[in-house]
């Protein structure tokens, strides 16, 4: 159950907040039950792999340069799988840490705002805790930014507002969230040159009732 649908319910939002999380205490997060199924699974996977490789050491004929020979492709091959899989743990656990930060910021379509952090999360180092340095203030400048800021939901301390009223010689709108979705996507499919990307994200905006240029 979503917070949302507790406030929909007519409880304020502490109470809301106090259900969640007597809810969630005894939980594991989504995002750890994911990092820990990917590892079980690549374990499985290792382990079938070296009892491959057993059968084929044991059926292994010839001198001993053959055998050696054997043994140092398999070694390698090992190293190959290796590294793949720390980078493929890495590329989860980064990923992770982003929803998590992006949650707590209140971003209101994650998804929207992930590419934005691509060229900080390059550079980016990931702790041994799962923590990423540096992105939680990447994240508050995003949300603090004129461009940016409407992705995230407003912080509690604005000063409240009358119903309908708007300050004197101000008008506000509204951005769609939506539209701005397709239009990152559009723009970073133009500045890779992926011309057939950016002909397939306007059919899908035109679907949806967004109109790109």
């Amino acid at each position: 159950m979503k917070k949302e649908e507790l406030l929909a319910m007519g409880l304020t939002e502490e109470q809301a907040t106090k259900i969640l999380e007597t809810v969630h205490k005894d939980f594991v997060p989504k995002t750890t039950f994911d990092t820990i199924k990917t590892e079980l699974q690549t374990v499985k996977k290792t382990v079938q792999e070296r009892d491959t490789q057993l059968e084929t050491l044991q059926k292994a004929d010839g001198d001993m340069e053959t055998l050696k020979q054997t043994i140092k492709n398999l070694q390698t091959e090992n190293k190959t799988q290796q590294t793949q899989h720390e980078n493929e743990m890495k590329a989860i656990k980064i990923s992770n840490a982003v929803d998590t930060a992006l949650r707590d910021a209140k971003a209101i379509q994650p998804e929207t705002v992930k590419p934005l952090l691509s060229a900080f999360l390059e550079k980016a180092t990931l702790a041994e805790d799962g923590t990423i340095a540096g992105l939680a203030d990447e994240i508050a400048k995003l949300a603090k930014a004129e461009g940016t800021s409407f992705l995230f939901q407003a912080q509690t301390n604005i000063p409240p507002m009358i119903a309908g009223a708007s300050p004197v010689g101000v008008v506000t709108t509204t951005p769609d969230v939506k539209t701005v979705g397709y239009e990152t996507r559009l723009s970073d499919a133009r500045k890779a040159g992926n011309a057939a990307l950016v002909v397939a994200i306007k059919r899908e905006a035109a679907a949806d009732g967004v109109q790109l240029f």
